[in-house]
């Protein structure tokens, strides 16, 4: 399990240099999406200290679901809420729209994101 929670934050790292270096680019969907992938993997780092991590695009969800289940300690509890809570507003919905646009609207990937420049990752 540790392998795969040192994975997961390599990953995170990995992308998080993604986002840095799209941002400075001005490529912005790459920027968002990039992001969205580090907040994901950091995410199921946690996650793994729990328990496998499964596949999914919403590891907030699960983190959430486990408090709720009351599968962490009480001591790490209210931390991994506010780390949950923090890792919600991406969720999968900005992951399908930055890589794979809006099919139902016929919007491209780059034209879902609102017009303003995203904050520094």
């Amino acid at each position: 399990m540790k392998e795969n929670i040192t994975f997961r934050l390599a990953l995170a790292r990995g992308f998080l240099n993604e986002a840095q270096q799209d941002f400075s680019l001005g490529q912005w969907r790459a920027t968002v999406s990039h992001a969205q992938l580090t907040v994901e993997n950091a995410l199921k780092a946690v996650i793994g200290v729990f328990l496998p991590v499964p596949k999914t695009h919403d590891p907030a969800r699960i983190l959430l679901e486990l408090i709720a289940r009351q599968q962490i300690p009480p001591r790490w509890q209210k931390d991994v809420q506010q780390v949950a809570e923090m890792g919600e507003p991406p969720g999968p919905q900005l992951h399908v729209q930055t890589d794979y646009g809006d099919e139902f609207g016929g919007r491209l990937p780059g034209r879902c994101l609102a017009r303003r420049k995203p904050e520094r990752p």
